[in-house]
């Protein structure tokens, strides 16, 4: 079996260095993976359709691949597993969306899905989301999305899962997915 790995994306203008990514990459690292924790500025910034070739050029995906995205960052993974011509371990979605979750713009942000191309490109799919997230990318996004690819829906009360105003240096939820 090759060795484990795993990329934590981080959410729209933030870096790797931000809520409990640090955490969760110190964690894995420690359970053995290999751990990326890339910094991509133009995250929901830069049209996808120019953004996702990056990402997915700069990155090799595997069986044994585990992917986390937390707000832009795990929007951003329902368009990289609609691309990929592999099937990864897990993807867990963490304050996801996939419709626009308020009045801002979201270029990360597909006009519509091939939900069965990201459904054959993932075995373990989580999405946690909370029922009271300040941007809207809350419980009904999680379902939604949940209704479209199955997977296992976390629902929570915890905000955002970490913020500028909402210190969330560790998330031992995440750990315990994380075959």
């Amino acid at each position: 079996m090759s060795q484990r790995r795993a990329i934590l994306f981080h959410g729209t203008g933030a870096h790797p260095g931000v809520v409990w990514l640090p955490w969760l990459a110190d964690r894995l690292t420690a359970r053995g993976y290999d751990v990326e924790v890339p910094h991509y500025p133009g995250l929901n910034v830069e049209p996808l359709s120019s953004f996702l070739p990056k990402v997915l050029a700069a990155h090799v995906f595997d069986e044994e691949m585990v992917l986390v995205g937390h707000s832009g960052g795990a929007a951003l993974l329902l368009a990289v597993l609609e691309h990929l011509d592999v099937r990864v371990d897990q993807a867990l979605l963490v304050a996801g969306y996939c419709t626009p979750p308020n009045t801002e713009a979201e270029p990360v942000l597909q006009d519509s899905y091939d939900w069965s191309a990201i459904r054959a490109s993932v075995d373990d799919l989580y999405f946690i989301n909370s029922r009271d997230d300040p941007y809207g990318c809350d419980d009904v996004q999680g379902r939604t999305m949940f209704e479209h690819l199955g997977g296992t829906q976390i629902v929570r009360d915890d905000g955002h899962f970490g913020d500028v105003d909402q210190p969330f240096a560790s998330f031992e939820l995440l750990d315990r997915l994380i075959r």
